[in-house]
């Protein structure tokens, strides 16, 4: 799951925030959910009183990136399987692009196929 704080990230990375808890709600976004505008002379933090963003651009956000990660899971399946680089290297010195290609990626990408959908 695409943490809140990342998406608000997302959103714009020079927003600093401080968040108190699960934020599950319109109203644990308003009670739990503050943005940081700087600090003092003693280094703590200072809250702004408004939100640049809104609870339901988070949620949006949210969503947007947890959909694109889902969408390349294939991806990650297939590094996870992929031999080294060296390994490839040495396969293709050895024998051929043609083969590296045959034995080392293509079996890779057939059990895990990118999703046209």
């Amino acid at each position: 799951m695409i943490d809140f704080v990342d998406a608000i990230k997302s959103l714009d990375s020079s927003y600093n925030v401080y968040i108190d808890g699960d934020i599950n709600s319109q109203e644990d976004w308003d009670n739990k959910v503050k943005f940081i505008t700087g600090k003092d002379a003693d280094d703590n933090a200072i809250f702004s009183n408004t939100k640049p963003v809104t609870y339901q651009q988070v949620l949006d956000k949210q969503a947007e990136l947890q959909a694109d990660y889902d969408s390349k899971e294939y991806q990650r399946k297939r590094a996870a399987k992929y031999p080294s680089y060296g390994d490839q290297m040495d396969y293709i010195y050895h024998n051929g692009i043609d083969a590296w290609k045959a034995d080392m990626i293509d079996p890779v990408k057939n059990k895990y196929p990118k999703d046209n959908s």
